[in-house]
Formats: C-alpha cells, sequence, structure tokens
C-alpha cells in the first residue's frame, strides 16, 4: 500500500498510510490527514488511490500544491515524489522501504546482534487460537480451543494482548465501538451486545453501538436498563445465569419483556470513573455464562475504556488544535511562537497604537456585486494587508468587520517603536492598495481605495468570549477612537490622533494639522494630523 511522508528530510517524520478512495490533506479535523499548519487550507488536496495509479487535486487552496516543485492542479503520483502544500512537504512512497538516499551507518558492524525480531511476529492470529465450531457448549462462552487450564490463560492473554493493539490505533469514537462489539462476538459465543456510555449532560446511559449474532431478531432496546443502570451506578461487573429468575432482578419489566436468561454486564471504567457499560446476553439458554467469561469480559472491557478515552482525548486534542491554530492565526509568527511557550495570554491593562482601515464607498460597490466575488476581493485584499504588512510590522490583528479590519500594535507583548510599526503599515497597506487595484484593473476588476484612522493610549487586552469560542481584543476608550478617527478619514486618507504624533520616533515620516474635528461619543473636538505619503 502506498504512503505519505510528512517531512522526509527530518528527523521526526509523521507517515500517513493511504487507502484506497479517497484521502483529504488539511487543517480540519474531517481530513483524513488533519495537519496543523497556518499554510495549509482548511480542505487542501486529495489523494486518490486505486490499484492501478495515485492521482493528487489541488481543492482550490489558498496557497496552492505542488509536485516536485511543480504548480499543480491534478498530477498522478510516482515513487518517489516530493509534494508540497503550502510549506508543508510530503514524500510519496508505493512500499514502506529504508530510503536510499540516507546514509548506511553499517550499524551490523558495531553491533553484537544476539537476535532479530520483527513486531509483525508478536501478532496473534486470533483464527489460530479460537474454534469455530460453537455447537457444543463446553461450559463456557469463551472459543477457547485448549481446555488444558494453563494453556487457557496462556491464550487469553494472548487474545487480550492482540485486542489491545487493534484498539489502539486513533479511530472515531463510533467506528472504534463498533470494532469492539465485533471482537467480542469473534472471541466469545454471545446472541447480542451493546455499548451504552454515560451523556456527560444528564449523566444517563445511552446507546452507541450494538451488535446482534446471525439468525437472532434485531431490537434496538433488547437490554435490561434495570441491568445496566446497576452496573453504571455499582461499577462493578455481574452475571446473571437467568436474569428471569434473578432476586435482584425478577421485578424489572425489562427482564420479563426481552425473555433474557443469560446476562453479563460490565463497566468500562478506564479510570475512577464510569464512562459507560459493556452488556451482552443469551436468549435461548440459562446457566451459560461462567466465572471465566465474566472475567475474561472485564478484562476486554477495561482494554476497550482505555481505547474509548484515549479516542475521546486524541478528538478533543485535534478540536482544541483546530481552535488554537485559528486563534493564533491572528498573530504574526514570532507571537505565535511566544505565546505556544508562555500559553494563555492573561488580561492586562497597556498601551497600544490602534489601526482601523476601511474600504472607500464599499456599500455602494459591493451592491454592485455578486457576493461570491464580494468574498473573492475581500480575500484577495485581506490577504495583502493582514499577511504580508500587519504581520510583517509584527502587529496583531484582532478582528474583521466586514471589509474593516483592526489591528494592534503593543498587544500581547510590547516593543519601544510600536507606534512607528502601525504608522509605517498605515502606509505600506495604502501603497499595497495601490498596486492591487493596477493589478485589479489588469484583469478586468473594480479598483479600491481605502481610509485608515489610528489613535494610541491604553486599553485592557487579554481573551474574551466562552471556552469554546474566544477572541483577543483590546477594549477601551482607545479603540473606539480609532474607529471614530477612521470615518473622518477620507478615500486614500491616513489620519492619526495627537496621541499617535506625540508617540512617533521616525521624525522622516511627514505629518500635516488639520482643523479639529468633532467625532461621535467625543464631547471636545480631536486634533488630527494628516499622514503624507507616496506611492
Amino acid at each position: 500500500m502506498p504512503y505519505l511522508v510528512q517531512n522526509p528530510e527530518a528527523s521526526k517524520q509523521a507517515i500517513h498510510h493511504l487507502r484506497f478512495g479517497a484521502n483529504t490533506i488539511g487543517r480540519e479535523t474531517d481530513n483524513t490527514m488533519m495537519v496543523m499548519d497556518k499554510s495549509l487550507s482548511r480542505h487542501h488536496a486529495q489523494i486518490n488511490i486505486t490499484r492501478e495509479r495515485a492521482i493528487i487535486i489541488d481543492l482550490g487552496s489558498l496557497n496552492h500544491t505542488f509536485v516536485n516543485n511543480n504548480k499543480i492542479d491534478q498530477c498522478e503520483l510516482k515513487d518517489g515524489d516530493l509534494v508540497r502544500c503550502g510549506n508543508v512537504v510530503f514524500k510519496f512512497l508505493e512500499n514502506l522501504k529504508r530510503d536510499s538516499s540516507r546514509p548506511n551507518h553499517h550499524y551490523n558492524d558495531q553491533l553484537s546482534i544476539v537476535r532479530r525480531l520483527s513486531p509483525e511476529h508478536t501478532r496473534v492470529d486470533l483464527g489460530e487460537l479460537l474454534q469455530q465450531d460453537t455447537t457444543q457448549y463446553q461450559g463456557t462462552v469463551l472459543k477457547l480451543k485448549h481446555q488444558d487450564a494453563e494453556q487457557r490463560a496462556v491464550d487469553k492473554l494472548k487474545i487480550l494482548l492482540e485486542v489491545s493493539k487493534q484498539l489502539s490505533s486513533p479511530e472515531e469514537p463510533n467506528r472504534l465501538l463498533e470494532k469492539i462489539l465485533d471482537l467480542l462476538l469473534e472471541i466469545m459465543n454471545v446472541d447480542r451486545a451493546i455499548i451504552l456510555m454515560v451523556n456527560q449532560e444528564n449523566k444517563q446511559l445511552e446507546n452507541k453501538a450494538l451488535k446482534y449474532r446471525s439468525g437472532v431478531p434485531n431490537d434496538e432496546y433488547f437490554y435490561s436498563s434495570t441491568i445496566t443502570n446497576f452496573v453504571h451506578e455499582h461499577g462493578i461487573g455481574i452475571l446473571s445465569a437467568d436474569a428471569a429468575n434473578d432476586q435482584r432482578f425478577n421485578s424489572a419489566a425489562s427482564v420479563l419483556a426481552q425473555d433474557i436468561h443469560a446476562s453479563m454486564c460490565v463497566p468500562l471504567k478506564p479510570r475512577d470513573e464510569v464512562i459507560g457499560v459493556l452488556y451482552a446476553d443469551n436468549l435461548s439458554m440459562t446457566n451459560v455464562y461462567s466465572e471465566e467469561d465474566l472475567e475474561f469480559l472485564t478484562a476486554l472491557a477495561n482494554q476497550a475504556a482505555i481505547a474509548i478515552e484515549n479516542a475521546q482525548l486524541y478528538k478533543q486534542i485535534q478540536a482544541e488544535a483546530v481552535v488554537r491554530t485559528k486563534f493564533e492565526s491572528f498573530f504574526p509568527e514570532a507571537v505565535s511562537k511566544k505565546l505556544k511557550e508562555e500559553g494563555k495570554l492573561e488580561i492586562v491593562d497597556t498601551e497600544v497604537s490602534v489601526l482601523f482601515a476601511d474600504i472607500s464607498g464599499f456599500t455602494k460597490m459591493s451592491s454592485r456585486m455578486e457576493p461570491r466575488q464580494i468574498i473573492e476581493m475581500l480575500n484577495e485584499y485581506f490577504t495583502v494587508m493582514v499577511e504580508d504588512i500587519v504581520f510583517r510590522y509584527e502587529g496583531t490583528l484582532e478582528k474583521y468587520i466586514g471589509d474593516a479590519l483592526l489591528a494592534v500594535w503593543g498587544a500581547p507583548y510590547r516593543q519601544a517603536d510600536d507606534t512607528d510599526r502601525a504608522v509605517k503599515a498605515a502606509i505600506d497597506m495604502q501603497r499595497g492598495v495601490c498596486r492591487l487595484s493596477q493589478q485589479w484593473r489588469e484583469r478586468g476588476k473594480q479598483p479600491i481605495k481605502i481610509h485608515i484612522g489610528l489613535n494610541t493610549g491604553k486599553v485592557a487586552a487579554g481573551n474574551i468570549g466562552s471556552e469554546k469560542l474566544i477572541q483577543y481584543a483590546a477594549i477601551g476608550d482607545t479603540t473606539n477612537v480609532s474607529s471614530r478617527i477612521c470615518s473622518v478619514a477620507k478615500a486614500d486618507e491616513i489620519l492619526i490622533s495627537q496621541s499617535t504624533l506625540d508617540k512617533l520616533q521616525d521624525h522622516t515620516i511627514k505629518t500635516e494639522k488639520i482643523p479639529p474635528v468633532m467625532v461621535k461619543g467625543k464631547d471636545e473636538p480631536l486634533q488630527l494630523y494628516r499622514v503624507l505619503w507616496a506611492f
């Protein structure tokens, strides 16, 4: 089978197994290969695998897909091809084998090897340990071939080891539950089995996966809720030789209605808390389950519980990684790196320079455009404004507001020349719009102009919002005034406040004083200055 090796020249590589059919690459959790890199689009590329060939298709990504440094829309992959999605490099291999390009260190000449053992030799073929003919009941529903007690103990350990291996790979939780029940019915002769998981909100058991042996009538509610609730509450496994006559449950309507004879139910308990239960029963025979069966089912449930918890944690980590990547995308690379090192951002009182930029006449212009055209235009505009300019001057993007953007310098980390960086960024933004408009004219598109306002002062800066939806923001009158200054500015203008001018250290930046201006929310007029810039 083919593979994709991520970072093939690095010491730490990630190897992705490519399955038959579609394999997607991108930042979102629903991709086959989720790679948390800001240069990748949410759904960046797709590799289609058939028995004859492998085809890679770019999914309209922002930073494109390259094969052997050639930009592609679609391309057939050959063994050894280098694939680059954004800044992430992969190597396509038809089979995993030692890369001949790596130096041979002749380890055999330096080591005294007594014995070699490949991990493949430790794998267990369940078919070799289990009997296929289960028509003869032998006092247990375990399908073990051997009757010798010592050999059975060894075989049970082998089976549990193989189960743990098969459940160790990260899987979607629902698929994992199905796999657990498949293994259970392969190993034990039960009629029906179900996994119920605890709903974390109401603490009630909910049906998540069920399996029936061939020929057994299907019924989603075949289990006894009395039995499953008992196991959930007490956290212990139980065996009922004849549930209908068991004094603990003989008054339960679910036991009588389902005509349950023999049943077993064990908790899924990876640590101190029960996260669910595993239930199995038999419709036709009483006294069918033994102590050995209950002990084995409990051991299997322990392995299953650990796998389920790991799958849940893996999914949680993936979701948190997506949120963290989206959050970090509002900061330049240097700040993102520092955030990873220091962790959570605390709310701080600090001085910042706030930049507010808006497209002039956008409402009228957008009324003549299709919604898709507007989005495409804004995406191209914001890419230049933020990634090429704001981040280059180490500013923080606080938010997009329709066609406007709000950026700050001085939070989350301050630098001595924050105000200079903000004003220089504003000048480059005006020049960037001139270049972008020229390109649009050449492509027959509508050019644009922008107006910018800047203000400097105290704010409270930090994370705002719920745990699931957070946003970094600078709150205070300084931010509000920057928006008011922007609304005063005309097309192609940059207006700055008195406080911004006072903090400006680079005296090569020329300004001119304009008459005081009244703005909304202020009793006194503001003294503003026009930045004199040239393309």
